[in-house]
Parts: C-alpha cells; structure tokens; sequence
C-alpha cells in the first residue's frame, strides 16, 4: 500500500514539476539542426516591441486616472517584462550564440560587418533592459531604429 502510494507521490511530483519547467523549454535550441528562419526572428523582435510599447501606453494611460487600477498596471508591468525577456531571447540565444558567426581579424571588412551586428545586438540588449526600468517610449523608438540598422547589418537590407 506505502509502496502504491509513494509511487503517486513521484508521479506527481515529476508531472508536477514538468508543468512548472515547461515555460524554459525555449523556442529554439543550441543543437546544429540547421532549421533557422532569420526573417521569422526578426518579425518576432518586432512584435516584442510593438508590445512593450502598447504595454508602456496602457501603464501611462492608466496611471494617470484618479482611481487607478493597480491590478491592471501590475498585469502590464508583466506583460512588459515578460515580452523584454523574450526579446533578449531571440538576441542572445538566437542571434549572438548561433548565427552570428566570429570571423577573423585579418578579414577585414567581414571583421568590421561582425562587429558591426554585435554592437547593434548588444546595444538592443542594453536598451531592451532599459525598457524594463521605465516607461519611456523614447527606449522602445531607440529599439525599433535598432532593429532596422541591424536587419540591414544582417540581410544588407530591410525587409521592411
């Protein structure tokens, strides 16, 4: 009978912790499968940004009325984080760690290219962690002027 139970115990446990661990499955994995849809990448950024802006609006928006919704910022407040999250998602575990590939110093202008996308991925990071801390749109213009200059720096033009 112990036996029996202690068995459901551990299944429930496993299931249990399986639901919690699901959301860090990512997207994407480090494996070389060779499976990457750049463009789809760089749509997702955008649409992380477009959300963090409406989500910035509607923080402001609200914060503002005499009888403000504090449950509602709070619900906006996440949405933002959790959508600045998932956008230095894509940057590093995407971009950074498998398709921007190191190229040689003494290949000059593929070095320069290079270092060119890592500034811009970098500096989307930056910015992003900035969206995080404040509510000002100037960030999220900063982002989407950065997510132009790289999809140009990475396709050699804008898809746009």
């Amino acid at each position: 009978m112990n036996q029996s139970r202690n068995k459901k115990v551990v299944a429930l446990t496993v299931l249990g912790l399986g639901m919690i661990l699901s959301p860090i499955v990512y997207s994407h994995c480090q494996l070389p499968c060779g499976i990457y849809d750049d463009e789809a990448r760089i749509k997702m950024i955008a649409e992380h940004i477009t959300t963090i802006e409406k989500s910035m609006n509607l923080i402001n928006m609200l914060s503002q009325e005499p009888k403000s919704n504090m449950n509602q910022i709070v619900r906006w407040v996440q949405n933002k984080e959790n959508h600045a999250d998932e956008l230095n998602e894509i940057i590093t575990y995407y971009f950074m760690a498998q398709r921007v590939k190191p190229v040689e110093k003494a290949k000059e202008m593929e070095y320069q290219k290079y270092i060119t996308k890592l500034t811009l991925l970098h500096e989307m990071m930056i910015t992003t962690m900035k969206t995080k801390q404040t509510t000002d749109l100037e960030h999220v213009k900063h982002l989407k002027e950065l997510l132009s200059k790289f999809e140009v720096a990475y396709f050699g033009h804008s898809h746009n």
